[in-house]
């Protein structure tokens, strides 16, 4: 039987944030055939270096990985979306050079995922909320060169991508303008059955 674990940030590690509600790990143990089982390494707050803490904590049955990592890193470089800049160009050479960064740590982080040999599945880092309409626009196109990045990797290593852009649509899988919700995590669990998780 399958040993799913699930490694990064928040997007799994969601209990904080959603009271009673069921968080995603205990709704991957329901949707998981009789005898599998789900393990949750991720933590909250967790950035693309933390993984490799996590991954000390890797069960010797494990035989699935699924990783979300990247939305704490874009989060810690947000201070750009609000930096002066004297011209486009200016501004998209620091937002490229952010992406360069961003993409070393990714890499090297997925690289020792692979490491492991087991089936591995990769998640982009979904949109924010937020109500502000000008906040939400431009925290949507930075994060563009995160999601490139993680975009990349997967087909580079011919690996399953969950882009959670497309899963985490509506209103209600969120819990609040940048955490999922219990509704979220549900809509997650179908994406991960259809990557053969």
């Amino acid at each position: 039987m399958s040993h799913v674990v699930l490694l990064g940030d928040s997007i799994f590690d969601n209990a904080p944030y959603i009271g009673d509600t069921p968080d995603l790990v205990r709704q991957l143990r329901q949707h998981l055939p009789h005898g599998s089982k789900a393990t949750l390494n991720a933590i909250d707050v967790s950035t693309t270096e933390d993984v490799h803490k996590q991954l000390r904590r890797l069960p010797k049955d494990a035989s699935h990985l699924i990783v979300s990592a990247g939305g704490n890193d874009a989060l810690g470089s947000s201070n750009i979306l609000n930096a002066p800049a004297r011209s486009t160009a200016e501004a998209l050479l620091e937002l490229a050079g952010i992406a360069n960064q961003f993409e070393h740590k990714y890499q090297r982080m997925l690289t020792e995922v692979l490491a492991y040999e087991l089936p591995t599945a990769i998640c982009t880092v979904y949109y924010p909320r937020f109500a502000d309409w000008a906040l939400q626009t431009v925290a949507v196109t930075g994060l563009t060169v995160f999601n490139d990045c993680i975009i990349r990797a997967a087909f580079a290593h011919g690996i399953p991508l969950l882009d959670l852009r497309f899963i985490c649509t509506d209103e209600g899988d969120y819990a609040n303008s940048i955490e999922p919700s219990s509704q979220g995590g549900e809509d997650r669990l179908c994406d991960l059955e259809g990557a053969g998780m």
